[in-house]
């Protein structure tokens, strides 16, 4: 039976008046209640308009609910969010856990989207979200769907932090093979990035060139989240017809060429698949190719994850508002060389990893594909 959401929760609305020494926290979409999500930026703040959070209630930014932005409290006895939030507390015939993976699911998801558009910042207000319907099953019943998508989630977790450390692994033995890139303590030989392969970027292609099908066209967030070229996931194409002419010209990557982010996220690498067909934004992507016999594109890929390396690009950024990474600089950028034997067997120890994260990543899909089912079964 589907009721009234508003029937069973209530706005909580104390202020942390009296100016306590209370937790501070934020919620965001990942990790729920979070403290120094903002650094220690809230220190000096006057706390006193802070809204306090019980354990039990839950809290959310009414601009970024639609993303997911909402969760309940239990990490503290009480803690304090932004004035900004709104904060309710929930009867006890409604389960706090069902309740937050109900807010979760695509069918509350869509309904807030829906609901607060047109707002100002498509603002969620508590008022509305009462008004959203829910099933309702016996108490118990509750339980036992929040256990059991609980204990689904713990899987996919298990197995994301498999992957992480598997990606650990390779960095650590990285630095083993060698060393630190920020003062090469093995005293590998140093040369420009233009020396070592070709630097460029892809040809404009304008809004009138683009169009919903065809060849994939990837804009930087689809790089950064690493999505896979073949797949044709992605919301813009170019014609088949502007790709075989680009093609001809000799302006597409090839197998092994590396596509590198080069604003906003920067040094995010990408090594193209022999089977993979695509174009990218220019200016947003630089493309590096033809490499020297003395590197390697996986070796590159990695350096380019290196914290020590990385002191480099942060370098470049001092002073600029903008994180971008010009082709200029790009090729400006010291590489450290190690013996290309070494490289080689770098590449089979990421190769061997890889096997390894490819079962992983293949138990984790499958997981993740259950906990979607049983959340359009449980909440539609």
């Amino acid at each position: 039976m589907k009721v009234r959401l508003g029937n069973y929760i209530e706005e909580y609305s104390k202020k942390n008046k009296a100016d306590e020494d209370i937790p501070v926290y934020s919620v965001t979409s990942t990790q729920g209640f979070c403290r120094d999500y903002f650094g220690k930026e809230v220190a000096s703040k006057d706390k006193t308009t802070y809204k306090i959070v019980p354990q039990g209630c839950f809290a959310y930014n009414p601009s970024r609910i639609n993303v997911g932005s909402v969760d309940w409290q239990r990490n503290e006895e009480r803690v304090i969010v932004s004035p900004l939030y709104n904060v309710f507390s929930v009867s006890e015939e409604l389960d706090q856990e069902y309740l937050y993976y109900y807010l979760k699911s695509d069918f509350a998801l869509q309904r807030i989207r829906a609901v607060a558009t047109g707002s100002v910042r498509d603002n969620l207000k508590l008022e509305m979200l009462k008004e959203f319907p829910i099933l309702l099953p016996p108490k118990n019943d509750q339980k036992t769907i929040a256990n059991n998508l609980d204990r689904v989630k713990r899987i996919i977790e298990l197995r994301k932090s498999e992957i992480d450390k598997m990606n650990e692994l390779i960095k650590a033995r990285f630095v083993e093979l060698f060393g630190d890139p920020d003062n090469n303590e093995k005293s590998w030989d140093i040369d420009k990035m233009e020396h070592l392969c070709e630097v460029g970027s892809s040809k404009r292609i304008y809004q009138n060139e683009q169009s919903m099908e065809g060849v994939p066209f990837l804009r930087i967030s689809d790089l950064v989240n690493r999505i896979d070229t073949g797949s044709k996931k992605c919301d813009l194409y170019i014609p088949i017809e502007k790709f075989a002419e680009l093609k001809e010209q000799g302006l597409v990557p090839r197998s092994g060429d590396i596509l590198l982010t080069a604003r906003g996220t920067l040094g995010r690498c990408y090594i193209v698949q022999s089977d993979d067909e695509f174009y990218f934004q220019d200016g947003m992507i630089t493309w590096l190719s033809n490499y020297d016999r003395r590197i390697t594109a996986l070796y590159i890929s990695y350096l380019f994850e290196m914290p020590g390396f990385r002191k480099q690009i942060d370098a470049l950024q001092a002073g600029s508002t903008v994180a971008y990474m010009s082709i200029s600089m790009t090729k400006k950028l010291n590489i450290m060389v190690p013996p290309i034997e070494l490289q080689n067997q770098f590449a089979d120890f990421v190769k061997q990893v890889d096997k390894s994260k490819v079962a992983v990543q293949k138990a984790l899909e499958k997981t993740q594909l259950l906990f979607d089912s049983l959340m359009q079964q449980y909440f539609g």
